[in-house]
């Protein structure tokens, strides 16, 4: 199967969107990196496929629904980026203050870099 990085990268997103942490994690490298910035601080980070499951396992339970949407995307050798709007409904209260069916609603920017045709690194800010 040949498979543009492009279309790993909609698959990966179509998974996380349906809390589909299985599908996720077969495009991901065994030594993936994973950040998360927000409003320039680092929230989560992750190495490795088993951290990576970790996270995404633990905050899966954090929502109701969730939906990052494609904006638009550019590619370079081994990196794409995508400009993406996020939406979420939280199925828990969080101690920010935020509570079980607040809406969060954000734009950002996701980085994936890729290595042996998988993703190695995925760098989301916003």
């Amino acid at each position: 199967m040949n498979i543009s990085q492009i279309e790993i990268v909609e698959k990966f997103i179509t998974a996380y969107n349906s809390f589909d942490i299985d599908s996720m994690l077969k495009w991901l490298h065994p030594e993936v990196k994973f950040k998360n910035i927000s409003g320039g601080e680092i929230n989560a980070m992750t190495s490795g496929k088993e951290e990576f499951e970790l996270l995404a396992r633990q905050s899966s339970y954090l929502f109701k629904d969730r939906q990052q949407k494609i904006i638009s995307v550019t590619e370079t050798a081994n990196k794409i980026n995508v400009e993406i709007h996020y939406h979420a409904v939280l199925a828990v209260d969080l101690p920010n203050r935020l509570k079980a069916g607040d809406k969060i609603s954000l734009n950002g920017n996701s980085e994936y870099i890729f290595k042996d045709g998988l993703i190695y690194s995925i760098i989301d800010e916003s």
